[in-house]
């Protein structure tokens, strides 16, 4: 099958036909709507009597500026109100963004664990690993120092003695 190529005539008598059916209906579609509020004027809304002195016409006239400004303040009371919520909206919005973007770090626990049980969870079950801490320590003996009550009570010896850079000297020579 071999596909023929349109001549730009035709192409354009087809543009053209379908041109005209759409503005046809989009015609009839205009046409169906001012009929459709014709009739929905006309069961809604009834039609104005205007018999009557000048007088019923005023307050009669007076009444409606009173509904139009009620509706009025309505209405910009729920512009307001939507305009304040929208704002929160936006806060809110942006709060959110600001929480996902920052990560809050949880605060660690203290756990208690030995040496040993560190090691193991770390090697894992099959080394059994025992370690003391305290045998490479150090064995450190302390000194007591006995002094005697005349060394408190003949204190300004013990100043003079210390003065200057003889004492300062026998200070690290006995220790």
């Amino acid at each position: 099958m071999s596909e023929k190529k349109m001549t730009s005539s035709r192409r354009h008598h087809l543009k053209s036909l379908v041109l005209q059916v759409a503005q046809s209906l989009l015609e009839a579609e205009a046409e169906a709507l001012i009929q459709q509020k014709e009739e929905y004027l006309s069961e809604n809304c009834p039609s104005l009597s205007l018999s009557g002195t000048m007088e019923e016409l005023q307050l009669m006239c007076k009444k409606f500026h009173q509904t139009i400004d009620k509706v009025d303040e309505e209405r910009y009371d729920m512009e307001a109100k939507v305009a304040k919520t929208d704002k929160e909206i936006n806060d809110l919005k942006l709060k959110v963004v600001e929480l996902k973007s920052k990560f809050k770090k949880p605060a660690l626990k203290k756990v208690r664990m030995s040496a040993d049980q560190m090691l193991q969870a770390l090697l894992g079950g099959k080394h059994k690993v025992t370690m003391d801490l305290r045998a490479n320590l150090k064995q450190v003996k302390k000194e007591v120092k006995d002094e005697s009550g005349d060394a408190v009570g003949d204190w300004r010896k013990n100043i003079e003695d210390k003065a200057g850079m003889d004492g300062r000297k026998k200070m690290f020579m006995e220790s």
